[in-house]
């Protein structure tokens, strides 16, 4: 058997719902698959002595987990006064209309097809909502409207898709672009760094542990990828289908279309750099 320890960000085994920080609560939503890992993480944020709480990407439009993470929230004493979206894929965000619907709650995104109400999210702001304090962090990559949200108290960031608790995540091509994902997990890297952020609450898999050594472990397995994909340009394969098939050849089929979007990022990355 494996040892947590040794897994890049040295995940936290258990089951995933329930708390995860002194402010952070997971409710995991029922729509496991390849993509999702066990399901979508839905977080309810608050100050421990507050009744009011700040949930974090309701996830998929199914009524009965939109019930439960009203009804987790309550049972703490908690009322949700405002709604975010990591982003805008709809195992994150399609359920936001309707949750926004039971809890009278605005809904507040980067891209505004998603906002409900008139207030945004952007780089530098500060959310505050019962004493709770997030900090919004741009992290374009995954999705161009990807953000991230840091708890500063908890010394812990929300990072949506762009980094998950087990594997890695896409770069969502034509939207996702790579070197915007560079950018965004040395901006994390910081983060651990500078901030001493040490706990990674995703929005799909367990919390990480140790921070900068996912980050660490994200970034090289870029470098690692870009080096393999490049190679087998080198070697006639042309096409992202091609390269697929061959790079990936040890990873399950059902995931080679979700790779393609990776592969086609990546081969525009290196396209722009004037590497092939």
């Amino acid at each position: 058997m494996t040892d947590a320890n040794t897994l890049p960000g040295r995940p936290r085994g258990g089951v995933l719902s329930g708390p995860a920080t002194p402010r952070a609560v997971n409710v995991l939503a029922p729509n496991p698959s390849a993509m999702t890992l066990d399901g979508t993480n839905t977080w309810i944020l608050s100050e421990p002595d507050s009744e009011l709480a700040v949930v974090v990407d309701p996830g998929p439009l199914d009524d009965g987990h939109l019930r439960h993470v009203v009804g987790t929230a309550e049972q703490a004493g908690k009322r949700v006064a405002l709604t975010l979206l990591t982003h805008g894929h709809p195992d994150h965000a399609e359920g936001a209309a309707r949750f926004a619907e039971l809890t009278g709650t605005k809904v507040r995104a980067l891209d505004p097809a998603l906002r409900l109400g008139e207030e945004g999210l952007a780089a530098g702001n500060v959310i505050t909502v019962g004493g709770l304090e997030l900090r919004v962090v741009p992290t374009p990559g995954h999705t161009a409207d990807s953000l991230c949200f840091h708890l500063p108290v908890d010394r812990a960031v929300l990072t949506g898709d762009t980094v998950l608790g087990r594997g890695t995540t896409v770069v969502a091509h034509p939207d996702g672009r790579l070197g915007d994902y560079l950018d965004t997990l040395r901006r994390l890297r910081s983060l651990t760094v500078d901030d001493g952020v040490h706990t990674v609450l995703p929005g799909h898999g367990p919390v990480l542990e140790d921070a900068q050594g996912a980050v660490e472990y994200y970034l090289a397995h870029r470098a690692h990828r870009l080096a393999q994909i490049e190679t087998a340009v080198e070697n006639g394969h042309r096409t992202p289908s091609e390269v697929v098939a061959h790079v990936y050849a040890d990873v399950d089929r059902s995931l080679w279309p979700a790779a393609e979007l990776s592969v086609r990022a990546q081969l525009e990355y290196l396209r722009e750099h004037g590497i092939i």
